[in-house]
């Protein structure tokens, strides 16, 4: 026997305009822009442009379906509140918190040729075999942007046979590689750093430091490399003077031939800032970069046929349809502008509390001014969720007088001192940069060592969190570290 009941659930979703905000809002300004574009591109009403100081009448009240879809019929529609007296009616989406003699600089990219095409150029000044050009441009096409090739040969050998049907073995590829080795930049089409580290050793004229060096290299690059200096003083009956000479000679090298290269198929990134701080008079001021504060407007085309409608008194169904097509268009692009318009708000808000909170740092430059601070500290601070705090530190940068950036680098963790004060781990990572700089380099401190001198400055820290942070500072192990 069925059971009938009733059930009652009170759910919460977002709907599509809240969707739309949180999206604007984590977007940098570059993708802001591009997001500007599009919706240019595809709402006929919504265009950019100067504002104007009468605004359209935004007051409608819309029914819709329970799946978020509007539901209207044409003779519902008053057309007096879409009909402006302003021939040209706009929507003022810009701040005030900018000069209008604010700098909008766009960066030109040069085309330039790719590091493949540098490449191959190079492979037309030497004379080769038909097969042999196959497999020089296969290997050409394996090479890495760092300008390495990191496969083995005999998965170089199977992969000719199977994609180019070219049927070869390893000392064919190997001697091809050879020719590779010959291109600019030096060292280009190394299997491994020491191969490359080598190949540019043996371009250069020869005398005893090169030698010795090509000799380390060759015959105890892991020793080298693990900076066991003992051991090389022994094996290559050298002392310490002769030592330095060869490790200043091989730290000349480039490690990666192609990394340097301006025609890269990689552009560097442009970084844009979304904020600019300023110290005016001994204070803290903050705008919003002029291009997150677009000029927008609703198109004045559909004015007319707003008039034509209402003037008309036999409508069509196309009438009808076309005047639905326009409400719908209209709401949308009203939507978008009042988007725009709060996350502005949501931006600047959210940023002028993390200056106000970190104000210490932002007018010394001292890291170690830097105060604990997580997500909920600044939205407990703005009354806003933590996600919409994390979505405006996300991906955006903040142009300081001590540099551009990263806005979330701002926010860290807190740990106690020996007198009981809450300190940002940051400052502590600063600290422990600090004595690393500082430390003698030809006897480098162990991270028990790290830890004794950080708990004598007062911040009691355990062995295996100086490692931790060592290790997000990008700080090798002490061995590592020694200089000779």
């Amino acid at each position: 026997m069925l059971k009938q009941s009733l059930q009652y659930k009170l759910l919460q979703k977002l709907s599509p305009q809240q969707i739309q905000l949180m999206k604007l809002i984590q977007l940098p300004t570059q993708a802001f822009e591009q997001r500007l574009k599009e919706e240019i591109d595809e709402n006929e009403l919504l265009e950019s442009g100067k504002e104007d100081e009468n605004e359209f009448n935004e007051d409608d009240d819309n029914e819709y379906g329970d799946d978020g879809t509007e539901t209207i019929d044409a003779e519902d529609i008053n057309i007096d509140e879409y009909l402006s007296d302003d021939e040209i009616p706009s929507y003022k989406t810009q701040t005030n918190n900018y000069s209008p003699d604010d700098d909008d600089k766009q960066i030109p990219y040069a085309g330039g040729t790719t590091f493949n095409q540098h490449l191959l150029s190079q492979l037309r000044t030497f004379t080769l075999t038909e097969q042999e050009e196959i497999i020089a441009e296969f290997l050409i096409g394996s090479i890495d942007e760092s300008g390495y090739i990191r496969r083995d040969l005999y998965d170089l050998v199977d992969d000719l046979a199977f994609t180019q049907n070219t049927i070869t073995s390893k000392e064919e590829v190997l001697k091809v590689l050879k020719v590779v080795h010959e291109f600019d930049p030096a060292g280009v089409g190394a299997r491994d750093l020491q191969e490359c580290l080598l190949i540019q050793l043996k371009r250069k004229s020869t005398n005893a430091i090169r030698d010795l060096s090509i000799q380390i290299l060759e015959k105890a690059f892991d020793a080298y490399s693990k900076k066991h200096y003992n051991k090389l003083f022994l094996k290559f009956n050298c002392n310490e003077d002769l030592l330095r000479e060869v490790n200043t000679e091989i730290l000349k090298l480039n490690p990666k031939p192609g990394g340097g290269y301006a025609g890269n198929n990689k552009i560097a990134e442009q970084i844009i800032p979304d904020f600019t701080i300023l110290i005016v008079e001994g204070e803290l001021e903050l705008s919003l970069n002029a291009r997150n504060a677009p000029e927008l407007r609703i198109s004045s085309e559909y004015n007319n046929m707003m008039k034509g409608y209402k003037e008309t008194k036999n409508k069509t169904k196309s009438q009808k349809d076309t005047i639905q097509f326009i409400k719908q268009r209209l709401d949308a692009a009203k939507w978008f502008i009042d988007a725009i318009k709060q996350r502005q708000q949501t931006l600047m808000l959210t940023m002028n509390a993390i200056m106000q909170f970190q104000s210490e740092y932002f007018l010394t430059g001292d890291e170690r001014k830097l105060k604990p601070m997580i997500l909920k500290d600044i939205a407990e601070t703005i009354q806003m969720d933590i996600s919409t705090v994390s979505r405006v530190a996300s991906s955006k940068y903040v142009s300081t007088p001590y540099g551009t950036k990263l806005i979330k680098t701002f926010f860290s963790e807190s740990m106690k001192n020996d007198k009981g004060e809450e300190i940002s781990t940051k400052r502590i990572k600063k600290i422990l940069e600090t004595v690393v700089l500082e430390e003698d380099k030809k006897k480098p401190m162990t991270d028990d060592k790290l830890a004794l001198i950080l708990k004598e400055k007062g911040y009691p820290i355990a062995r295996r969190t100086i490692a931790k942070y060592r290790e997000q500072l990008d700080i090798p192990v002490a061995r590592l570290r020694k200089k000779i």
